[in-house]
């Protein structure tokens, strides 16, 4: 699933070669996702995009009051509205011609004033397309926790060290901190040296500065690498990311950790897979760990 640094390439690559362009009309297909379709056809057609932003893992488009000409939409609605878009597993969005055959699953196709169609597509439609206004907007967005790339040094310490859940749990935790998922979670936890399954309220202010650091520094050498492609995921331009070249942690089961040689291995932590270096890592006592990949267990 795209974290925080797939979903800020996108929103950039959007703001390259949408932003300011009049939406002209709103077509549908599946619409299990959406939710409110009606809302889509009604309220979009004559709004232009004046902003697309991240926040956490949502991207928002932020919409016109009045259309490009001047006058106010067809629809006569003049309230402040976004468009929230969450990509779920394999949601892309990214603009195409309109005289271009439409790629499979596409659900939602956007006419835009210049000829191109912003195009939603999804084959597991695992995603979430919402039209808001500031009011529900507000609500929606008032549940999630800080942006781990403005957090400070003193409310990151705050929001892990206050809590007695485990460190991989709390990084996942969107009321926490937005846009964090699996993959930046191990990355940080590798190189800051932490296990993933120790209590946040165990570790030291030193580890939780330590901690903040890393994970901006991951998560800005993500985004300056378009994110990591594991299976799915491309940029607006359609392109792949490249920092999955760079993973030390995250799918690397049975491989020498790049700082001691030790063999990678893998336990569940908060329900997900969490890959780390039971030598650079100390495990808190009792965690099971998984079997390596291809070596049966010994029969008692």
């Amino acid at each position: 699933m795209p974290e925080l640094p797939e979903v800020e390439t996108v929103a950039r690559g959007l703001r390259r070669a949408i932003l300011g362009r009049r939406i002209v009309s709103v077509t549908l297909g599946k619409t299990d996702f959406i939710d409110d379709p009606v809302a889509l056809e009604q309220h979009l057609p004559g709004r232009s995009i004046e902003a697309v932003e991240r926040y956490g893992k949502f991207m928002l488009l932020r919409l016109s009051v009045v259309n490009g000409g001047g006058g106010v939409p067809a629809n006569g609605d003049a309230a402040p509205a976004s468009l929230l878009v969450h990509l779920g597993m394999t949601g892309q969005l990214a603009p195409s011609p309109a005289a271009q055959p439409c790629e499979k699953h596409t659900h939602v196709c956007m006419l835009l004033d210049d000829g191109r169609e912003l195009r939603y597509t999804d084959a597991r439609r695992f995603g979430r397309i919402a039209y808001l206004t500031e009011v529900p907007l507000a609500e929606e967005l008032l549940g999630f926790g800080a942006d781990p790339l403005e957090v400070s040094d003193v409310e990151f310490a705050q929001r892990i060290r206050g809590r007695r859940a485990r460190i991989k749990a709390l990084l996942l935790d969107q009321s926490v901190l937005r846009g964090v998922g699996n993959i930046y979670a191990d990355e940080s936890l590798w190189k800051a040296k932490i296990h993933p399954a120790r209590l946040g309220a165990n570790l030291s202010a030193k580890q939780a500065a330590t901690l903040r650091r890393v994970l901006q520094e991951i998560l800005q050498k993500a985004i300056a690498l378009r994110g990591s492609s594991i299976s799915d995921f491309l940029d607006a331009e359609g392109e792949p990311g490249e920092y999955q070249r760079h993973h030390r942690a995250y799918g690397r089961e049975g491989k020498s950790c790049y700082r001691c040689k030790t063999l990678i291995r893998r336990a569940i932590v908060a329900g997900r897979s969490s890959y780390f270096c039971p030598r650079c890592q100390p495990a808190p006592r009792g965690l099971k760990v998984l079997p390596m990949p291809g070596k049966k267990r010994k029969k008692s």
